[in-house]
């Protein structure tokens, strides 16, 4: 990946942010500062820095990309209620250790991995069966 100003400004905000992201309102953030950079630019250099291992991609609640930057945290995974979009992050010992196991079984060397887990909040549960595969 070759280094532009452009890169070094959107990473600049990039690692400014300590929470989940779009592609529009980091452009947005941007455009504020008056950061001379297209939305194409933006778009383009997200995937680079997924590669580089620099942030990773998420599908946020509704299907909705989401980013965030590693550097600093903890592996986490996360949960996307699909009605509010709230956003829940965790990180279970049993749960790691268990996707290790699996990829030993089928003598797979993981890199990365990152859990995702769509449903209903419990506010947005409370009266409401969900319809989906586990009651909770």
């Amino acid at each position: 990946m070759r280094v532009t100003p452009e890169r070094k400004a959107i990473l600049r905000e990039v690692f400014a942010l300590h929470r989940h992201f779009d592609v529009e309102e980091l452009f947005d953030i941007l455009r504020r500062k008056k950061t001379r950079i297209s939305q194409a630019s933006v778009y383009r250099s997200m995937p680079l820095f997924v590669k580089a291992g620099l942030v990773i991609r998420t599908a946020g609640a509704v299907g909705k990309v989401v980013y965030e930057h590693v550097y600093g945290h903890e592996h986490h995974d996360h949960m996307f209620c699909v009605k509010c979009g709230k956003q829940i992050e965790f990180n279970d010992d049993k749960l790691e250790k268990l996707q290790v196991e699996i990829c030993r079984k089928y003598g797979f060397n993981p890199e990365y991995h990152n859990l995702e887990i769509d449903g209903l909040c419990k506010n947005c549960a409370k009266n409401k069966r969900t319809g989906g595969k586990y009651e909770i």
